[in-house]
């Protein structure tokens, strides 16, 4: 596997695609709030915690693609976006654990992945490099998370609504895990080409 970089076009911080990274970052508070509301208060604000998924989720979709569009790719926007997906998939999982929704054994498994990246930070910062660049398997495998979360919470409405959902939102999970242990293994072989390389010019 070759080993590239995305090359930074502008060092300008207030890009359309930084302003919906940060977006996505001041949501996730909001809707952990609103998701983990029935566990303190009893009604539920499902609603509003999807729309603020699917914006989310429609926002990652545009802020690397309007980035690469105008050349706006920036250093800034390399760690927002990452973070802010991450961050949106911890807050879910938690909020989702804590509900009842997702089964603690899964839960560990998508936390695992997460221990596994951060691992690898350390070497990488050793030999002079910063965090993995995000791959296309990284990104489709968050798509598939992104879009099984908002599934997952309307598996709590009652007939037929909960049903499908229920069917359609695990199946987007099932994919999604696999793809993000897998993607999480390319990392790995990524940082191992990294550390190897430099080992060589040394």
């Amino acid at each position: 596997m070759e080993v590239q970089e995305t090359r930074v076009q502008t060092d300008r911080v207030l890009t359309i695609p930084n302003v919906l990274s940060m977006a996505r970052l001041v949501g996730v508070p909001v809707f952990l709030w609103l998701v983990l509301w029935p566990v303190f208060h009893g009604p539920k604000n499902d609603g509003w915690a999807i729309v603020i998924l699917m914006a989310s989720g429609v926002s990652d979709y545009l802020d690397g693609k309007l980035a690469r569009r105008w050349g706006q790719i920036s250093r800034l926007g390399q760690l927002l976006d990452p973070l802010a997906d991450r961050l949106f998939v911890l807050s879910t999982i938690v909020g989702l654990t804590w509900r009842g929704i997702m089964p603690w054994w899964l839960t560990a498994v998508l936390l695992g992945r997460e221990l596994f990246i951060a691992a690898l930070l350390p070497i990488l910062r050793s030999h002079g490099y910063g965090p993995p660049q995000v791959n296309f398997l990284g990104k489709a495998a968050t798509f598939n998370l992104m879009y099984a979360f908002p599934l997952l919470l309307l598996t709590t409405e009652h007939g037929w609504l909960g049903s499908v959902a229920s069917i359609i939102g695990w199946a987007f999970v099932w994919w999604g895990t696999a793809l993000y242990w897998w993607a999480g293994i390319l990392y790995a072989v990524q940082t191992r080409q990294l550390v190897r390389a430099g080992a060589v010019a040394d």
